[in-house]
């Protein structure tokens, strides 16, 4: 079987102005690369359940949320979270392409799945957009596997270089996850530390300085796959941020392309014997469109090794 790649026009048609670092360009340059290759499955997604949504956010925030779209123009929703009239359906559909990557996935129509979606979702809290993000679109994943699927052991490993803290805000009391986050502290949006533990002790934060190098934060990611090994996930999700490439200009961190091949491979080489290699990974952050799109590429390549 093969990995999928779930993919939206919508996500193209999401306006945030002139000079905003979250664009349209950023799944242009990505889905352009990837195009290229022979050996993936495109797929559109699915709309997200209501209930999902109701277990993932507060009633009164998405209730909020569908009527906060302008009828023309733009409109913050916070200090950098733009929507504009076409934003509705992306939003939307990045969550969906959650459910259609793992409804693929249940019935063996492909391996594994990266969600090619926009706008990214793990800074949007229970009740608040903020920091690009919408909907916690890992939130929803996670639901999704928990209500439909009956998973009982969810593990999302966040590579972000910012803190997840609207993913840890929907999971942080949900038993049958874990949350794991690598991120540069301090920084935005704050918070993230190793006392951000989750209401079951479900969540691991590690916190690494600005300037952050490869070897410097591969020794620190073999404390993810030590808890990821004790965990025993029988499913993997991955918040897929490329923003912590040395050629990113929202963050100081100094990774490489292929470090992203190199995270996923030895992440996926601990999982793989609980999760038979079941994994949806969802695009977060990362602004500098090369890197991004190098690196998302790399991240795709040890996805499709994993198969």
């Amino acid at each position: 079987m093969k990995t999928a790649i779930i993919n939206s026009e919508s996500y193209e048609k999401h306006n945030t102005g002139n000079g905003h670092p979250e664009q349209p360009k950023r799944v242009i340059a990505i889905k352009e690369k990837l195009k290229k290759r022979k050996d993936l499955i495109w797929d559109k997604p699915d709309s997200v359940p209501e209930d999902i949504l109701s277990m993932t956010h507060s009633k009164d925030y998405i209730i909020n949320l569908k009527n906060s779209f302008p009828q023309k123009g733009l409109k913050f929703l916070d200090g950098d979270t733009v929507v504009s009239p076409e934003s509705k359906k992306a939003v939307f559909d990045a969550a969906g392409s959650t459910i259609r990557a793992i409804d693929g996935i249940e019935k063996n129509q492909y391996k594994n799945a990266f969600c090619l979606a926009r706008p990214p979702g793990h800074h949007a809290e229970k009740n608040k957009a903020m920091g690009f993000c919408c909907i916690s679109n890992a939130g929803v994943a996670t639901n999704y596997l928990v209500k439909k699927y009956k998973y009982k052991r969810i593990a999302c490993v966040d590579f972000d270089v910012h803190w997840g803290n609207g993913n840890y805000d929907v999971m942080r009391d949900n038993k049958n996850s874990l949350y794991i986050s690598t991120h540069q502290y301090p920084f935005y949006p704050g918070g993230g530390t190793d006392k951000d533990k989750g209401d079951f002790n479900n969540s691991l934060n590690i916190p690494l300085p600005a300037g952050t190098n490869s070897e410097k934060y591969f020794n620190a990611f073999d404390r993810v796959l030590e808890r990821l090994a004790q965990y025993k996930p029988d499913f993997l999700i991955f918040s897929a941020g490329f923003d912590a490439h040395k050629d990113d200009p929202l963050a100081q961190f100094q990774l490489s392309s292929k470090d992203f091949y190199e995270i996923t491979k030895r992440t996926l080489t601990v999982t793989n014997k609980f999760t038979a290699g079941k994994v949806v990974s969802i695009l977060e952050g990362g602004y500098d469109l090369n890197a991004l799109a190098e690196s998302a590429y790399e991240h795709v390549n040890a996805l499709v090794e994993f198969n």
